[in-house]
Formats: C-alpha cells, sequence, structure tokens
C-alpha cells in the first residue's frame, strides 16, 4: 500500500496537470456556455426576485450552469486518476481523456422523445403529448418493462397538470385539434 508521503511524491512531480482531461473539457465547456449566457442576460431587465424581468431565468441558469462548470474543473485536478489498477498510464504520464464507447440507445429515444413534443404539441394537446413523450423518454434506460413505463409516463403526466395548469394556472390545451 502506498504511504501518504509517496502520494505527495507523486502529485509533486506530476505538477498542476489535470487527472482527468474529459471533465476539464466539460467544465470548461459549461463554463463557456455560462458566461456566454450570462453576458446574454444582462441585455434584458433582470428585476427582482418578487418581480422578474426577461433575463431573471437565463441569468440564474447561467449562474448555475458555470458554478457546474467549476465544479467539473475542480474535480478534474483533485479526483482520482481514471486508469485502473493494474494498468500502466501512458509513458508521457497524462491519463487521457478516457471516453468510452458511445451508448446510443438514450441518445435515440430521448432525442425522438423532444422531437415527438415539439411535432405534435399543438396537435394532441398537453396531456397526449407529454403521456407519449414521457412514454417513449422511459425506454432510454435499459431494461425498462413496459407497465413502469406506463406508469412513468402516466406520473409525469399528471405531474404537468398539476404544476402548469392547477398551480401556475396557464391556459394550456389539454386536448388538441387532432383530438377533436
Amino acid at each position: 500500500m502506498a504511504s501518504p508521503q509517496n502520494e505527495v511524491d507523486a502529485t509533486a512531480r506530476r505538477g498542476l496537470r489535470p487527472r482527468s482531461d474529459a471533465d476539464l473539457i466539460a467544465g470548461l465547456v459549461f463554463v463557456a456556455f455560462g458566461v456566454a449566457f450570462g453576458v446574454a442576460s444582462l441585455g434584458y431587465t433582470i428585476g427582482s426576485l418578487r418581480e422578474m424581468g426577461s433575463g431573471y431565468a437565463p441569468l440564474l441558469f447561467a449562474l448555475v450552469l458555470t458554478g457546474l462548470g467549476i465544479g467539473a474543473i475542480v474535480k478534474a485536478y483533485v479526483s482520482p486518476d481514471t486508469h485502473h489498477p493494474g494498468e500502466l498510464p501512458p509513458e508521457d504520464g497524462s491519463v487521457g481523456l478516457g471516453f468510452e464507447r458511445v451508448h446510443w440507445r438514450p441518445i435515440v429515444f430521448v432525442v425522438a422523445a423532444l422531437l415527438f413534443f415539439a411535432l405534435t404539441v399543438d396537435g394532441l394537446g398537453l396531456l397526449p403529448a407529454t403521456f407519449g413523450t414521457s412514454a417513449i423518454a422511459a425506454f432510454a434506460g435499459k431494461g425498462m418493462a413496459p407497465f413502469r413505463a406506463l406508469l412513468i409516463a402516466v406520473g409525469l403526466t399528471v405531474g404537468c397538470y398539476v404544476v402548469f395548469v392547477l398551480l401556475l394556472q396557464l391556459r394550456l390545451p389539454l386536448l388538441g385539434e387532432w383530438l377533436g
């Protein structure tokens, strides 16, 4: 087992280099988008917590995104090395990006769900479009049973109805033109 002194020596030899290039890149992208959203939101009225202006939500989103980016950057420097025990790191000492193969199933189902909602919310209305979107997106995970996907879709549809129609009192068509 390595002693704490050996770990300190290894860190000193490494210098201030990220242990995870993927986390560093993701963090930098998040910070860049956060700053861009923040700058763009300043062109709108921010308002206050009681009377939010049109720039309030984008500014809040920018702050959250920037915070997540900073967290990912910090994680890139303090997280343990990403190489597996018994596996030698590259000769230059870098760990590399560590990207794994792309999992297409979640990407395909989530994009299909978003497209379904965008293309059907006007014609079907809020409730059927939300139900269909939730049902499609539920299958993004491996091993999703149809009954469980049905429960998720029903729960999210009821949740959307409660939040948007009952609580926020938005006047959204519950059933669209296509359904009469």
